[in-house]
This record gives C-alpha cells, sequence and structure tokens, in this order.
C-alpha cells in the first residue's frame, strides 16, 4: 500500500516521535493531521493491513519497519524540498512548509536526488531537522528541550519546530534561528514565558514557544 494518504500519516507517526519517546495516540494523530477521528481510525486500519503499522483498539499506533521506512523516505523528500525553495528560489523558513506537502509526492527518487546533490547533500532541512540520507539513515544532534532547560544554559539553537509560520516569523524578528547562542535567564512566575538572552538582547519566550525550540545540550 503506497498512496498519498499512505504516505503522508507514516511521515505524521514518524514527525510525533522524532523527538520525543512517546508514541502518538489516535486522537493525538488526528489532531495532527486536521481528520476526524472516525477518518483517521479506518486509516490506520488499512495501514495495519498493509504491515505498515502496529496498533491495537484503543492503543497507540507505531510504525513497522517498513512502515519506517516508508516514513523516512517522505521525510527525506519534504526536507530536501524545503531545503531547496529557502536556498535556490528565496522562500523564507516560514514558506516552506505547504509548498513541499505537495511536491514531495510529485519528484522522482532520481529528480529528488539530483537536487539534493546540487546542494551539497544537506544534512538538515531550514529548521534543523535532520534530512535522512539516501540510504536511510539519520543523525539527530545531542539536543535539550528550551522548556526543559536548566537556569543558565547555553547552547546553539539546533531545531525550530516548523508547524506555525508566525511563530517562525516572530523567532526570527527576535534574533532566535538556527545556530544562535541562546542562555537561559530565568521563567518569569505566573506566566510561565521563558527569558533567554539572543546576540542582541534578551526576549521573553512563552510557554508553547519553549516546547518548540532544542539548544545544544
Amino acid at each position: 500500500m503506497q498512496s498519498t494518504a499512505a504516505e503522508d500519516y507514516v511521515k505524521a507517526i514518524y514527525h510525533h516521535t522524532e523527538w520525543q519517546p512517546e508514541p502518538v495516540t489516535p486522537s493525538q494523530l488526528a489532531a495532527r493531521l486536521g481528520l476526524a477521528n472516525s477518518t483517521v481510525t479506518e486509516m490506520v486500519k488499512k495501514l495495519a493491513a498493509a504491515g505498515l503499522v502496529h496498533h491495537r483498539p484503543y492503543g497507540a499506533i507505531e510504525l513497522t519497519r517498513e512502515g519506517a521506512a516508508l516514513a523516512v523516505r517522505q521525510v527525506r523528500r519534504h526536507r530536501v524540498v524545503e531545503t531547496w525553495l529557502v536556498e535556490r528560489h528565496g522562500y523564507d523558513w516560514d514558506e516552506v512548509h505547504d509548498e513541499a506537502e505537495i511536491l514531495e509526492h510529485a519528484l522522482s527518487d532520481r529528480l529528488l536526488d539530483s537536487i539534493a546533490a546540487s546542494l551539497g547533500d544537506p544534512v538538515r532541512d531550514p529548521h534543523g531537522d535532520p534530512i535522512p540520507a539516501r540510504d536511510g539513515t539519520v543523525t539527530r544532534p545531542d539536543a535539550v528541550l528550551l522548556a526543559d532547560a536548566q537556569l543558565g544554559h547555553e547552547g546553539a539553537v539546533v531545531r525550530i519546530a516548523d508547524d506555525d509560520p508566525a511563530m517562525l516569523r516572530f523567532l526570527a524578528e527576535s534574533g532566535v534561528a538556527l545556530d544562535a547562542a541562546l542562555a537561559v535567564l530565568g521563567q518569569k512566575p505566573y506566566s510561565g514565558s521563558m527569558q533567554v538572552r539572543t546576540a542582541t538582547g534578551t526576549v521573553d519566550l512563552g510557554p508553547d514557544v519553549a516546547q518548540s525550540i532544542w539548544l545544544t545540550a
């Protein structure tokens, strides 16, 4: 079973566990995909029948070896396309996700590998997510979530979640980008905002933002 829908599903399942260990539940997967729970339940049954996922009723969903291989293939396609759009076509990092969602299904493997080679076979996309190699291997940096970082922690930004384009624009304007050096100054009471120091000053980052940034550990 290999359809656009199947590719999107296994990629979403992969994303959920890429930076944290807990498997995705059907309701979480439905929220990530913007679909009804019943729709996701039916599709998960089809994926399980095709040998792409393991799933018990009311339990979490996990990729099989075949499902993980398909997911990594799609992740590579998506992230190469995002990098290509930024580096060769003048897109900003907050503009590429939706374009890549379309193009990742349309490019042949040969063209994708040619694009990757023309970019120097990049190892990460514009948001810091690792780009799987042609053989499917993935190398992730040793990183800590900003929300979990201790007072005084200093590190470089290695990954920023790309779910919210408005947040990406805010961070760019605040001097928070890949490889930017950040220092955790503290957490404000009541609001839960993290105060961090950047190269240009201090900035307060709300809880949702702090859950979207990873620093070198």
